[in-house]
């Protein structure tokens, strides 16, 4: 039966269809397969509803329309002449304010795509035109982006956290230190890249233009100040985080800059509903697919054949890292949490890691697989931006994805990494 699921999945993914019905058609095939039919269809729909029911999950919408509003409005613009007025003027400067502000967007964002758009979009020009080479700037700035899946509020974490009932505002502090880690490793590459290639640097900044920055950009930096403050100091939920984090977003855009106008509310509400529909029908199937392959053993079948069972905590989370890592080279990352995740719940469980932890190395190993080809979902948004062939934009990747698994090693070397903040905010 496992054989039969994943040839549909791979033969269907091959015929160009969209992720969505691969995983349809395997789940209901998977169904058939053990009950002789449709005729307890009702059972199969209850698990997909269930999937969806979560109140965790009402953040999802949120956090997407908020990220659709400041993407269209001045928040990113904000938030990246900031950076560029302190650390341009270095060699690698405009390098290392790339990263930087695709860090800070995630963080107000959460979506890895809306900051490919909004960072990407204004950057890449000026990365160009001071010298570094184009497939350097893309792999820069896809991979760079991909923080967003580290830095609160992370979409990968709700679901993580709603599929492994692992709290969500724990794993939001713990992604901080990760997150933190890598744009530091970057920002390392990035001067290296300068100095060999002997990159130009930009005009150094006046203080008055800084402070001026500064001032500008306090609006934007309010987001993560917001939701983290807001569910640490115990005002509100995660959940309601989102919801505040639109309201904030509506208030910014709209009254504030005054960069958007009433009519416009219609365009993006669109775009929210669109995706966040897809979002949901994932989540919901995925939990499906998930109740089909559990309720046949599969997940045991494959984790006693590799000998997880025997292995310890190191060997699990290396397995947990292999897999995540290869499947969302090729599946939409949502979908390769929705599945994997319960399938390795039982050696989690078993070997007494912290979900917290694993959940962050998991959130990890999808932003990699999300910025690695062949169908890293990051590199074909680039494409469809930049206008750029698939090969100039995977070029320049591969150093950003060995700093990425560097970065994973020293996770699962040192999970203090992950847990300081967590165990700081709430022991």
């Amino acid at each position: 039966m496992a054989m039969t699921l994943m040839l549909i999945m791979i033969g269907l993914l091959l015929l160009g269809f969209p992720m969505m019905v691969p995983l349809i058609t395997a789940a209901l095939v998977g169904f058939i397969m053990m009950f002789n039919g449709l005729g307890q269809m009702d059972t199969f729909i209850q698990q997909v509803l269930g999937g969806i029911r979560p109140a965790s999950l009402i953040a999802v919408p949120m956090f997407i329309l908020a990220a659709d509003i400041m993407t269209r409005g001045h928040s990113a613009n904000r938030l990246i002449d900031m950076v560029m007025a302190f650390i341009g003027h270095i060699k690698g400067g405009l390098a290392v304010s790339t990263a930087t502000s695709c860090t800070l967007f995630g963080a107000v964002s959460g979506s890895t795509q809306a900051t490919v758009v909004a960072v990407g979009s204004p950057l890449r020009p000026k990365m160009l035109r001071a010298g570094y080479s184009d497939p350097f700037t893309l792999a820069l700035i896809i991979n760079a982006s991909d923080i967003a899946f580290l830095i609160p509020p992370s979409i990968g974490m709700i679901i993580y956290g709603v599929i492994s009932e692992t709290s969500i505002a724990e794993l939001f502090i713990a992604g901080v230190g990760p997150g933190l880690l890598i744009l530091v490793l970057f920002s390392a590459y990035c001067l290296i890249y300068a100095y060999k290639n002997d990159v130009p640097t930009e005009k150094k900044a006046s203080w008055s233009e800084r402070l001026t920055a500064v001032r500008e950009a306090v609006w934007p930096l309010m987001f993560p100040v917001i939701i983290v403050g807001g569910i640490y100091g115990g005002v509100f939920s995660p959940t309601e985080a989102a919801a505040v984090c639109v309201l904030y977003a509506v208030i910014l855009e709209f009254i504030v800059f005054r960069s958007l106008k009433l009519p416009d509310m219609s365009s993006i509400a669109k775009s929210t509903g669109l995706i966040t529909a897809v979002v949901f029908i994932l989540v919901g199937v995925g939990n499906g697919f998930s109740w089909i392959i559990s309720f046949a053993q599969i997940p045991q079948t494959i984790l006693d054949a590799v000998g997880i069972n025997e292995m310890g905590p190191v060997g699990v989370l290396i397995s947990i890292s292999i897999a995540f890592f290869i499947a969302c080279m090729f599946v939409d990352p949502i979908v390769v949490i929705l599945v994997l995740t319960p399938i390795f719940a039982p050696a989690i469980e078993s070997t007494g890691l912290d979900p917290v932890h694993v959940g962050i190395l998991i959130t990890l190993q999808v932003a990699i697989g999300s910025a690695t080809p062949p169908f890293g979902c990051d590199i074909f948004t680039a494409i469809a931006i930049f206008k750029k062939p698939y090969w100039e934009v995977v070029r320049g990747t591969p150093p950003f994805i060995f700093i990425l698994v560097f970065a994973a090693a020293l996770l699962i070397a040192f999970p203090e990494i992950s847990l300081f903040l967590r165990d700081i905010a709430f022991n």
